[in-house]
């Protein structure tokens, strides 16, 4: 159950910034506060997770799965242009994601 709640931590990490970037510096109301209640939905499962997973392996799953996600949204959602050498490294993250979690 533990690995469920990180996944959702990490799931809404991703969703909490897209708000956060749809929220225009806290200046549209409805986002601002969808923003508030994913990240408070964010916090809560990483602390669920981190009942029974180590910090060392929680925490930068949780950050990594919320990195690549709004990478991801950035892209597809908001139309950020990456650069190749970003998609390398991003791949790089994944790598290490799952590395992260073979090794635990």
């Amino acid at each position: 159950m533990s690995w469920i709640y990180l996944l959702i931590a990490g799931l809404f990490e991703t969703i909490w910034a897209t708000f956060l970037k749809l929220s225009n510096g806290f200046t549209h109301l409805n986002y601002t506060i969808l923003t508030i209640v994913g990240m408070i939905i964010s916090f809560y499962c990483l602390a669920k997770a981190t009942v029974s997973l180590p910090l060392s392996l929680a925490y930068p799953i949780w950050t990594g799965i919320g990195a690549v996600g709004t990478v991801i949204i950035g892209v597809v959602l908001f139309g950020d242009k990456i650069n190749p050498m970003t998609w390398v490294f991003v791949g790089v993250l994944l790598i290490g994601i799952v590395g992260i979690k073979i090794t635990s």
